[in-house]
């Protein structure tokens, strides 16, 4: 087998492949083997039919067809490495010649991996949000707590702002009753905002047996976005009462003794959070900066494929599950279908190019994953996802995703290389140094990749595609006997 390597663009190259026809007995040899096991011919054993009567019954094209196709992904496989490509989906496949007993050559056009130059990321500089913790934000955090804690009383008065009221609600569309209009014995904190406009002002000043209509936009149900005259009834008020700020309220919602010890936990907590905030914050803000510097080119197939995936994503499993259709998620939005798609275009560039970047720096710099590392990032994927660690690693395992999981985790180790090189600093002009804490930021690591890069991974589907079976599906021949 000869074969030759043509550079259409920096993302796709052409393959064209010459094999000498004595390559392909083994594939010829198979074939009338499978036409042997398929076909019935009077006279003749199943399975023992000679391969002239094959040739004379069923045609001698049909048998190279069939050798050809079984062929294809072999010798394309050995035209890739010979060639050291790394390939990206699957190739298009042309059969130039076919001559029986003599010649094979076809071609095949793939999209590859670009050769990128990682840029001098030494001089990257960030500014991110100082980690400050006020009396304020403790003693909401605080207050947050006793919302928690508080209990209610019924009471025999009108409802007020604050109050917990338990109602009866029908709504009307057109004077008609909905389906799915009615409902009872529903509990509402008045000034909330969780249920529909205009219920704080039908219910405030209600007693125990009053009633209210009100005209009101649907929020959710069959009849969502239309007006609806909403009959409101008021079963039960009840006041709610908060605990006091004392040690008793600190020993009641939590493991601490006194009030003092509470707040300074909650004080900790809250560092705790804005210093993983930063630290997000700061990859993020790198990663933007050496996206900047750095030139890559993205296959225009695999930028397709994204873009479809992303999408599909979004509108068969997220909005789905939220019942929600694009048109309807649009309006929600306040963004034109155009302005949509070019959103997502610049989501799926921004994620094809993080992937390369980092991939190439995980070869240049000869990083590894660890057995530990993966478990870790497994784990953290299994709570993120609801599933129990072992259903997880289940899933992934049947699902071939392992690589996929060890690419995350290297990627996330990259990305931190380029962190520690890079100059961090504060709103309030201080250096942050996120070298402090290795365990905690290499577990956010890769959650940030995750955050920037596909969510489909596309990029490493298409690598896997260079298998036999997709080649096979991609480069099916119509095989004719030229000679």
């Amino acid at each position: 087998m000869k074969s030759a390597v043509e550079t259409l663009n920096p993302t796709r190259v052409r393959l064209t492949v010459e094999v000498p026809f004595e390559e392909l007995k083994d594939s010829l040899d198979a074939a009338y083997k499978k036409i042997n096991e398929q076909v019935t011919v009077k006279g003749f054993r199943k399975g023992k039919i000679p391969a002239r009567v094959i040739d004379q019954r069923f045609g001698r094209g049909a048998v190279l067809e069939e050798a050809v196709n079984d062929a294809l992904p072999r010798f394309y496989t050995e035209a890739v490495n010979e060639g050291e490509l790394n390939v990206l989906g699957q190739p298009e496949v042309d059969i130039k010649e076919l001559k029986d007993g003599e010649l094979l050559s076809f071609t095949a056009e793939v999209d590859i991996r670009p050769v990128i130059e990682i840029p001098d990321y030494s001089g990257i500089e960030v500014t991110v949000d100082a980690v400050d913790v006020s009396d304020e934000d403790i003693d909401k955090a605080v207050e947050d707590l006793r919302e928690r804690f508080a209990s209610t009383t019924p009471v025999e008065r009108a409802a007020a702002d604050g109050d917990v009221v338990t109602i009866d609600l029908e709504a009307k569309v057109d004077g008609e009753v909905l389906p799915d209009g009615v409902a009872s014995d529903v509990q509402y904190t008045i000034g909330s905002g969780e249920l529909l406009d205009g219920i704080d002002e039908a219910v405030t000043g209600l007693e125990a047996g009053g009633e209210a209509t009100f005209t009101s936009q649907l929020k959710g149900g069959a009849a969502e976005g239309k007006d609806a005259e909403v009959t409101v009834k008021v079963t039960q008020v009840a006041a709610r009462e908060l605990p006091g700020l004392d040690d008793e309220f600190a020993q009641m919602a939590s493991e601490f003794d006194t009030l003092e010890e509470l707040r300074a936990d909650s004080r900790k907590r809250l560092g705790d959070r804005k210093q993983y905030d930063q630290a997000t914050q700061a990859q993020e803000r790198v990663l933007d900066a050496l996206l900047e510097l750095a030139e890559v080119p993205i296959p225009e197939k695999l930028l397709e494929d994204e873009i479809r995936t992303r999408k599909h994503n979004l509108e068969h499993h997220q909005l789905g599950q939220m019942g929600l259709d694009l048109p309807k998620y649009l309006e929600i939005q306040g963004k034109t279908e155009e302005e949509f798609d070019q959103e997502t275009k610049d989501q799926a560039v921004k994620g094809i190019k993080t992937q390369f970047i980092l991939d190439e720096l995980v070869n240049k710099e000869k990083l590894n994953v660890s057995q530990e590392e993966l478990t870790e990032h497994l784990m953290r994927r299994a709570q993120s996802s609801g599933m129990s660690p072992d259903q997880f690693a289940q899933a992934v395992v049947e699902g071939n995703q392992v690589p996929m999981l060890v690419g995350e985790v290297a990627r996330g180790k990259a990305l931190a290389v380029v962190v520690e090189s890079a100059k961090v600093t504060d709103t309030n002009g201080e250096v942050v140094d996120l070298s402090d804490d290795e365990d905690e930021t290499d577990g956010v690591d890769a959650e940030a990749v995750e955050t920037a890069a596909e969510p489909s991974g596309s990029a490493e589907s298409a690598e896997s595609a260079e298998s036999a079976e997709d080649t096979d599906k991609a480069g099916k021949a119509d095989a004719k006997n030229e000679g």
